[in-house]
């Protein structure tokens, strides 16, 4: 078997999951995972398949990130055997190419950075980029210090590699990150150019040891509710503006201005830069956009403070997220750590979050823009992972026009997020999620629901369940518009501490469908309540509660739902 074949069925994760398989996963792993050595060090990769390429121009090129040694390329073919056999319950490959790039290497700092946290660098990045993109890419080398900068625009075949004790910190002044109109798949918006911004490009990494900061104090609104008294005087004290309640605290007036002038602007189709530049701050950007890429890798480094959500490959292809880290704070508004929307091919291993947003969020476009694009989020693997706070460990929608499918969830841990596993859309928001694998999730300190589906999002708060269990009288016909959950199964899921352990609400026109829990065991305040859902199916599922019925339905057809006592 050729190298590259070998590659193709060790990237296979879904292989791991049954009979003993993790052989495999253990021996696709870098050695030392985690130190994240540079690429000069690394002529081939320990991806098997991944051995080093030669350009057009005869240059050798190299993936990331680390060398195969003899025995292990002998381990890496036993354990191709184990990874022959198809995985049960799916029949996908969740392989993501890794990107391959150039020998060429410079240092940031050839190009007159200072890493005092003072100067700002933001044209020693631009010049050292293009420099390596006429030269065909390579690795941008950024040393030890505090790189204070402003947007930083990637290019194919490049890799932004942070040396340890390196510190990206994007500047907090709104006004260096102008408003552009930003063209996805012909959907055309007004935005702030985000700190790290990349599209229609290839072979692209983000890697090392350091750490890179959004600067997302200066442009997010902060709630009363989140924080200490003495923080929130001293917010308050530092400038901006507080809302009539007093509750909720702005950078600016333009920002606060912008909730309702932007949305405006945005019904009125306006695209004119000029209408929308006294609102600009309200323009949070998404702190690591990458739009129409393919071959993108994120392994190693720490990111921290988004302006608004923080990781957001959107449109892509092989998308590998390794080892990354994203640390923001409990209050950190529509923090998201990571949103993959509407991409295809994706990994995501040994990553560990802890954010103000949703966690590990999977989504495809909202309304009808994103039915016209019609893009779905698919062949998605996530493993070996923690999440600390979060609004939801995995969340699966609500923008979910283009639907999500075929996605595999294992050996992950959630500790003290607001819900576990979590579905979500609403009438309109529609889109078709499928042939979701869940397994072997742990999860503590649950706020809301262990297990939560929600098709009215729009309507109830993950922790606001006064209408859950009243049917609605009279349903609208179903049309594209209409969320759809089906064919998802969750297995060897261990919850201690949850307020309700499952919450799953359909629509009447509409119901949850053939869903299938299996080892489920769930300690929580309340039980499980099942309204407008047809197929569900519990297997070994024991639920131990504190108050209320263990089990409610309403308008449950076709399930069976036996408890283990």
């Amino acid at each position: 078997m050729k190298i590259l074949n070998l590659a193709s069925a060790l990237a296979r994760p879904g292989s791991f999951l049954k009979n003993g398989r993790d052989i495999a996963l253990r021996c696709l792993r870098p050695r030392n995972s985690g130190r994240n050595p540079s690429l000069r060090d690394a002529p081939t990769s320990n991806y098997a398949g991944c051995a080093a390429e030669r350009g057009a121009d005869g240059a050798a090129r190299r993936p990331y990130p680390r060398t195969v040694s003899g025995f292990t390329l002998l381990a890496l073919a036993a354990a191709a055997i184990f990874c022959s056999f198809p995985a049960q319950g799916s029949d996908n490959d969740w392989t993501a190419a890794l990107p391959v790039f150039p020998d060429a290497t410079t240092k940031v700092t050839d190009f007159g950075a200072v890493g005092d946290g003072l100067t700002l660098n933001t044209k020693a990045f631009a010049d050292a980029i293009a420099s390596l993109s006429e030269r065909g890419g390579g690795e941008l080398i950024v040393p030890p210090g505090i790189w204070l900068t402003g947007p930083i625009r990637l290019c194919s075949n490049l890799n932004l590699h942070l040396e340890r004790g390196a510190l990206i910190k994007f500047s907090g002044d709104f006004t260096l990150y102008p408003l552009a109109v930003i063209d996805t798949m012909g959907e055309k918006e007004v935005d702030s150019i985000s700190p790290i911004f990349g599209q229609d490009l290839e072979n692209v990494g983000i890697t090392g040891e350091g750490i890179i900061d959004g600067g997302g104090n200066a442009w997010r609104p902060l709630k009363k509710g989140k924080v200490t008294e003495s923080d929130w005087d001293a917010v308050v004290k530092s400038g901006g503006v507080l809302d009539d309640s007093g509750d909720i605290w702005w950078p600016s007036a333009g920002a606060m201005a912008g909730e309702r002038n932007v949305a405006r602007l945005e019904k009125s189709r306006s695209l004119k830069l000029e209408d929308y530049e006294p609102y600009h701050q309200f323009l949070r950007p998404k702190m690591v956009r990458i739009i129409g890429c393919k071959k993108v890798l994120l392994q190693g480094v720490t990111f921290e403070n988004p302006p608004n959500w923080t990781l957001n490959p959107a449109f892509s292809e092989d998308v590998s997220l390794l080892d990354v880290s994203v640390h923001n704070s409990y209050a950190a508004q529509n923090s998201d750590a990571v949103d993959v929307e509407s991409c295809r091919r994706v990994v995501i291993r040994d990553c560990t979050l802890d954010t103000g947003d949703d966690g590990f969020c999977l989504k495809s476009g909202k309304g009808a823009a994103g039915r016209r694009i019609n893009m779905p989020t698919e062949d998605v693997l996530i493993e070996g992972c923690t999440v600390f706070h979060a609004h939801g460990g995995l969340s699966i929608g609500s923008e979910l026009s283009g639907g999500v499918r075929n996605v595999r969830m294992t050996n992950c841990t959630f500790i003290g997020t607001d819900v576990g596993l979590r579905f979500k859309s609403a009438r309109d928001r529609g889109g078709l999620v499928e042939k979701i694998f869940i397994s072997n999730v742990r999860m503590t300190g649950i706020l809301a629901e262990a297990i939560g589906f929600e098709t009215s999002y729009e309507d109830t708060a993950p922790t606001d369940r006064k209408n859950a269990g009243s049917p609605e009288t009279a349903a609208p016909p179903v049309n594209a518009g209409t969320p759809r959950f089906q064919d998802i199964h969750i297995e060897n899921v261990i919850c201690r501490g949850a307020r309700n352990a499952i919450v799953l609400t359909g629509l009447p026109e509409m119901p949850v469908r053939d869903i299938d829990l299996q080892n489920v065991s769930i300690t929580s305040q309340g039980g499980a309540l099942l309204t407008d859902a047809d197929g569900i199916r519990f297997e070994n599922v024991k639920i131990q509660n504190s108050r209320g019925p263990k089990l409610k339905q309403v308008h449950v057809t076709n399930s069976s739902l036996d408890l283990v006592p």
